[in-house]
């Protein structure tokens, strides 16, 4: 639901920027010069690496409901990643708003209807943000790429709390890719994406500094994180008492020998304390 209520702020801060757009000779970039042109029936092919990506992270989310080694929380880390994503689109939004350059797509070059935006006749036609041909034809919202923002979110929440080695540096090799096909489709000029990699890594930097970190699952001395039932605390008390009328302890602790001095049980932290000096001796 926050994700839908961001991406919504997102599309809506779009949608007003492609009014703005002025299409115009494409500039000159060097990844332009670099990367020859997929042209637009390829185009689908960065679209298709993201929706990988995307996928991808979403089901390590939700890992933890399938297999038994349990070492996320789902739901603390899609907060986490809810944060950075946030942060970064405002970041966008702000940065796209200051300047807008005329995009290098091929539906937001000179001569297309689509470069253009006739002047809206009433607010309702902005706050529809003609869903989802406004979004998948947008012009003007390019420093920097939204794509880049998701894919290096996911990497580098999977970096910091991922345990496979070697899917850390295939995520990695995927993001460069994602970058090179995103110019190489003329979607973005290569400075979007340069921006959003330098962007996008301080922005993890510094909001997960402020956040308090996870805490771990393989250990059972971590709190609970949320507030247990009635019927669990039944459940419990009901099993400490059984465990007590078949005269066991509760706790394994309790399992240790203990010393009576002077009518006094006596013990430390570390074993069995015997009080050597009796009545002065």
């Amino acid at each position: 639901m926050c994700i839908s209520s961001l991406q919504y702020i997102h599309g809506l801060a779009a949608r007003g920027v492609h009014f703005l757009h002025r299409p115009g000779p494409i500039l000159q970039d060097l990844g332009f010069f670099l990367l020859p042109e997929l042209g637009q029936d390829k185009a689908y092919i960065s679209e298709t690496v993201f929706t990988f990506v995307f996928l991808s992270f979403f089901l390590w989310t939700f890992h933890p409901f399938i297999f038994k080694s349990k070492k996320i929380y789902t739901v603390l880390v899609w907060c986490r990643v809810l944060a950075f994503l946030v942060a970064s689109q405002i970041l966008r939004i702000i940065t796209f708003y200051s300047t807008q350059l005329p995009g290098p797509n091929y539906h937001c070059r000179e001569g297309s209807k689509l470069a253009r935006l006739p002047k809206p006749d009433s607010v309702l036609e902005i706050l529809l943000i003609n869903f989802p041909r406004g979004v998948i034809y947008g012009c003007g919202d390019l420093i920097f790429s939204s794509h880049m923002i998701f894919t290096l979110v996911f990497v580098l929440t999977y970096q910091k709390y991922g345990t496979r080695r070697c899917v850390k540096q295939f995520a990695w090799l995927v993001a460069i890719i994602q970058s090179l096909l995103i110019v190489a489709s003329r979607k973005h000029y290569t400075v979007d994406i340069v921006v959003a990699w330098y962007t996008v890594n301080l922005v993890v930097f510094f909001v997960d500094k402020k956040l308090p970190e996870l805490p771990d699952r393989t250990s059972g001395s971590s709190p609970l994180l949320l507030p247990v039932s009635t019927k669990d605390k039944d459940s419990k008390t009901q099993e400490e008492n059984h465990k007590l009328l078949n005269g066991n302890s509760i706790d394994p602790a309790d399992w240790r020998p203990r010393t009576q001095v002077n009518g006094k049980i006596q013990e430390d932290v570390n074993g069995i304390h015997v009080d050597t000096a009796m009545n002065g001796a």
